[in-house]
């Protein structure tokens, strides 16, 4: 760096890039340091054979507050899925929709399974409990365990084991609705006031857009830091960087290894295999579930229904996602192939392995003891914050929203 820079930002993330273009944008000169090759932390898309492969299944919900405030959302394609799922029960695919946005299609499946019609109506009151009031309001309500908060709304135990528990699994992480209320709240509210929804050309073009907007020079890569204290950065090699401020913006591991006292937050893990199959297996953007829970797999979807970009034309790209198998990873793609093929058929054995991967800090855990402080301090001292989706929620908004108070923090200690 040529010269020293107002602020440093240590991780190129999510909640560090917008934390450093919250910056700029107030006129604070900011470098960001980013020990990958590319932004974008754990959201990232790789190229692979003409496929896009995002590392791991993600989507991004186009009713996030903080994305609207600083995303180009129709620069980034949004491509939807339909509002429902298929859900596997019972040898054949159940259809679930939202009965408010596709009233023809919930009212045909509205006595299939899985669940009853009560369970279904309970759906409603769900959607109605978690819209209600301001969405700041939400965090302070009394919270528990998902599981016993759905329970207590009447649903039985059937809905929670064909829907809620892949389904809140598949976005959670973890399949025993162990995460906080408050959250199960916050995504359906998500879900019911928007869409779930990817960029036509991966999840990675969301970070890129906001790398984008960095000037020249501001972002370095492949830069690993080793230590952070005060207002300095100690890179390999000794070499010190110092600034006015330092925002520490990596993932929450590497977070609490580089700063005295954070508390390094239980991380929720997910293998996500990719496949090329000749013809999709499913047609349409549909989210599908395991609604019995006999094998590895909890989700599937196939990203070329999404998004044609996801796959070279005249093949399908199937995303599929595995939570808390307790098998061998050795033996992992023969049992997913095994399942899979109860469900699609013969036509699964063509399919071609494109890439595993294995993300063992996909997502830090939310019980209530998480969110007891739903908006956790980003200020550790003055000239030293700390950003992320620890800090705020486990999601894309929450990172967003974190680095936006890293980056107001920041501003408001400098006078600016």
């Amino acid at each position: 760096m040529a010269k020293r820079p107002g602020v440093i930002v240590v991780g190129g993330g999510l909640a560090g890039l917008a934390c450093a273009t919250a910056l700029l944008e107030s006129r604070v000169d900011a470098h960001v340091l980013e020990a990958g090759d590319a932004p974008g932390g754990r959201v990232r898309t790789d190229s692979h054979e003409g496929f896009l492969l995002d590392r791991g299944f993600q989507v991004y919900l186009t009713a996030y507050p903080e994305g609207r405030r600083v995303l180009d959302l129709k620069a980034l394609s949004l491509q939807r899925f339909i509002p429902g799922a298929k859900v596997w029960r019972g040898g054949r695919l159940h259809t679930l929709t939202d009965p408010l946005r596709h009233p023809v299609t919930a009212v045909s499946h509205l006595f299939d399974a899985p669940g009853g019609l009560a369970d279904k109506l309970r759906v409603l009151e769900l959607r109605q409990h978690a819209t209600s009031g301001e969405l700041g309001d939400l965090w302070q309500r009394p919270q528990q365990e998902s599981r016993r908060f759905l329970l207590d709304l009447g649903f039985s135990e059937e809905m929670l084991e064909a829907f809620f528990t892949p389904f809140l699994g598949g976005i959670f992480l973890e399949r025993g609705l162990t995460t906080s209320s408050r959250m199960l709240e916050f995504v359906f509210r998500m879900f019911a006031t928007g869409y779930a929804a990817v960029p036509a050309q991966g999840m990675g073009a969301i970070p890129e857009q906001l790398a984008a907007k960095l000037p020249s020079g501001a972002l370095r890569m492949r830069v690993s830091v080793e230590e952070v204290w005060g207002h300095r950065v100690r890179l390999p090699g000794r070499e010190l960087l110092h600034a006015d401020a330092v925002v520490v913006a990596t993932d929450p591991g590497n977070a609490a290894s580089l700063l005295v006292g954070m508390p390094a937050p239980r991380m929720n893990r997910v293998t996500c295999l990719y496949f090329a199959a000749p013809e999709p297996p499913v047609e349409g953007p549909w989210l599908v579930l395991d609604g019995e829970g006999r094998g590895p797999v909890n989700n599937v979807a196939v990203m070329s229904e999404v998004s044609a970009a996801y796959a070279p034309q005249g093949q399908a790209l199937v995303s599929v996602s595995v939570v808390d198998d307790p098998g061998g990873a050795d033996s992992l793609e023969a049992r997913v192939r095994a399942q899979l093929t109860e469900w699609f058929g013969a036509a699964v054995s063509a399919w071609r392995h494109l890439r595993t991967y294995v993300i063992p800090d996909a997502l830090p855990a939310q019980p209530p003891s998480a969110l007891v402080e739903p908006h956790r301090p980003v200020r550790l001292a003055a000239g030293l914050y700390v950003c992320g989706d620890h800090r705020e929620n486990a999601s894309i908004d929450g990172a967003l929203a974190s680095g936006r108070r890293a980056a107001e923090a920041v501003l408001q200690d400098l006078g600016r």
